[in-house]
């Protein structure tokens, strides 16, 4: 009889196991290396020009010669002058038109798609989302002929007999914002439309053949089904049109330059006046600080809100 045999030599492991706690797969220094190239970019075109823009904010700088530190005074300066306070105010305004209207028609093609199937999305899909391919500066030189006194929007008004509504929208100190508005309204509601109803396609029927089955009406079905399923994607698009309202410049100085007046003044536009025509860059960059730390709070604000309502996000 032959003794007992002996166990195979363990096989060398070719792959190192990894550390404990840490996820499966390449090491987290490779993964670095892949982002590394977007990295260097945004470090080199974004990071650091903020940087530059901070430290200007606090020198008195014409774009040339030497930088004189002036400490706070930036701030001081632009933080007591109204016309920066009414730029921020029509900001605001323009919030209502950038995102708040293109959500709620997005939420509203949703519900509707969510209830009635259409052929062809893909096609409809692409018509709304084309203004988003295209530059806005092309989109601010139309719509400033269609607003124009012999535009499109007068002609209209006087082909069907309500000449009487007819003016200069883009001249009118009332009216030009809310014009400058809609245009924002028209070009971010594709976008949203994108979002909401792709969003609506990746919830299950299932929740939807409940509700109807426990007799839930239209409101209630989008209320209790829809809305809740869409909550990233409402964060996602209130997040990017909130920006876009906030640092919008070329759609408003294309159309308006910033007039009548100051009516459509926003603090893009109050920043680019200070540092290219007045040539106050210490003032200017301030602006841009005050501005970044806006955009910043505000889009904090918005995903917290998101996360509070996400019972997953919460785990």
């Amino acid at each position: 009889m032959t003794g007992p045999r002996s166990s195979p030599p363990a096989r060398r492991r070719l792959i190192p196991s990894a550390r404990p706690g840490t996820a499966p797969g390449e090491p987290r220094l490779v993964g670095l290396l892949y982002v590394l190239p977007a990295l260097a970019f945004f470090a080199v075109f974004g990071i650091w020009p903020f940087i530059q823009t901070v430290l200007i904010s606090f020198t008195r700088w014409r774009g040339i010669g030497e930088q004189v530190p002036v400490g706070l005074d930036n701030y001081a300066d632009v933080l007591r002058d109204d016309d920066l306070y009414m730029a921020f105010v029509r900001a605001i305004i323009l919030i209502l038109f950038y995102a708040i209207l293109p959500m709620c028609i997005g939420l509203l093609l949703a519900a509707l798609l969510s209830r009635v199937r259409i052929r062809g999305l893909g096609t409809y899909r692409v018509l709304l989302f084309l203004p988003q391919v295209i530059a806005a500066v092309v989109i601010a030189i139309a719509w400033r002929w269609i607003y124009s006194a012999n535009g499109v929007l007068n002609e209209t008004l006087d082909l069907i007999g309500l000449g009487a509504l007819t003016r200069s929208w883009l001249g009118d100190f009332d009216l030009a914002l809310p014009a400058i508005g809609l245009v924002g309204t028209w070009l971010n509601a594709g976008l949203a439309m994108i979002f909401f109803v792709a969003g609506v396609q990746r919830i299950p029927l299932d929740l939807y053949d409940a509700a109807r089955v426990d007799g839930a009406g239209p409101w209630k079905e989008f209320r209790a089904v829809t809305l809740p399923g869409l909550r990233n994607e409402i964060v996602v698009v209130l997040t990017i049109t909130v920006i876009f309202a906030l640092r919008n410049f070329d759609l408003i100085w294309v159309t308006t330059r910033g007039g009548p007046g100051d009516a459509t003044t926003t603090p893009s536009v109050l920043l680019y006046e200070l540092g290219f025509e007045a040539r106050r860059l210490g003032s200017a960059s301030a602006i841009a600080v005050l501005l970044t730390m806006l955009i910043l709070a505000v889009t904090i604000l918005i995903v917290r809100i998101g996360e509070r309502g996400d019972p997953e996000a919460s785990r």
